[in-house]
């Protein structure tokens, strides 16, 4: 569907990137898989300052379970592993002097569960978003139409396509949620 209504191409990039900040947080929530995006919020002290993980090291996953964490600079090795204990991952960094090591444990069926409950939340959270842009397009044009830019054909033509940007979205929303249930679920 193309949409020439600024308003509507606004709603439709802020509705995208509801969307990606979605994929983003679930992006953080570990499903018992080895996945780079679980350091992206770690950040280690490096010469007094704060640098994220993936700025000061390779992290790779040589083993669907096991992360590796190899630092450009060897001397940054106990802070890497300082800045990992400290995070919120509960997994232990297994240092062999050279690189740092995280085996990623296998989930509990109740943890599979929990984490899922968490994965839906995400998604109301981003359809919350989503609906939140629609109220303001509608509110948008409902403006544009009083001030007279919109006939009352037109603005309910805009407002059918909002609802059809939002219908989208929400249906977007729920298969990112459900891909990630998937993973979680199936380990």
């Amino acid at each position: 569907m193309a949409i020439t209504e600024p308003i509507l191409k606004e709603a439709q990039e802020r509705m995208k990137k509801a969307e990606a900040a979605l994929q983003r947080e679930l992006g953080n929530i570990r499903a018992g898989r080895a996945n780079a995006s679980l350091l992206n919020r770690i950040s280690a002290d490096y010469y007094g300052a704060q640098t994220p993980l993936n700025q000061m090291a390779a992290i790779t996953v040589p083993e669907p379970r096991v992360l590796m964490v190899t630092p450009f600079d060897k001397s940054a090795l106990k802070e890497i592993e300082k800045a990992i204990l400290a995070s919120d991952l509960g997994i232990s960094p297994a240092n062999d002097g050279s690189a740092i090591r995280l085996v990623i444990p296998q989930l509990t069926e109740e943890r599979r569960k929990e984490l899922a409950k968490d994965v839906k939340a995400e998604g109301e959270r981003a359809k919350v978003a989503v609906r939140n842009v629609r109220r303001d397009a509608m509110e948008a044009l409902k403006k544009g139409h009083k001030d007279g830019q919109f006939t009352d054909d037109q603005l309910h033509q805009l407002e059918d396509q909002a609802q059809k940007l939002t219908d989208q979205a929400g249906k977007d929303v729920d298969a990112i949620v459900a891909d990630k249930e998937k993973e979680i679920l199936e380990g």
